[in-house]
């Protein structure tokens, strides 16, 4: 008899979830995909494709990661070290001014530019062994960071 109680119970299991399959596949309405929400994000996008946007995103956090180091030079007083890697790092070198100019936005690549411009800018600065003047270059520096991040997205 419990058997026969455990087997009715899982006849109408079974029974059950069947006809929850049968009423949804009864219905007129083809089964679409799910529509994809419009974007909150309304930068500009650079239509990269996913090579580009890799070396991008390597790039940007060497960037980032520059400026890390450049801050715990100059917290340590040591402004030659954090002024050679401004330069060789954030600098406006032959390498950096292609690579602006080679995502196809001309004010993308002003703004890159001018970003690695005053990065050199800064390196000279730091020179100076002043800290308020080599902290203002770095913020200066770095607004071209929150501007160029503010505008436009991979």
């Amino acid at each position: 008899m419990k058997n026969s109680i455990y087997l009715f119970l899982l006849v109408i299991l079974i029974a059950s979830c069947n006809e929850t399959k049968n009423e949804e596949n009864t219905t007129s309405e083809p089964v679409t995909e799910v529509k994809k929400e419009p974007s909150l994000d309304k930068r500009k996008s650079l239509k990269l494709n996913a090579m580009q946007k890799n070396h991008q995103l390597l790039n940007m956090r060497s960037h980032l990661e520059a400026v890390q180091t450049i801050l715990g030079l100059l917290a340590n007083d040591q402004y030659d070290e954090a002024s050679k890697l401004a330069y060789e790092k954030l600098g406006s070198t032959t390498e950096m001014k292609l690579m602006c100019s080679s995502f196809g936005d001309e004010n993308f690549a002003n703004l890159g530019l001018a970003f690695h411009e005053s990065a050199d800018e800064m390196s000279e600065i730091f020179k100076t062994k002043d800290k308020n003047k080599s902290m203002e270059a770095l913020s200066l520096t770095m607004n071209y960071c929150v501007q160029c991040h503010a505008t436009y997205r991979q």
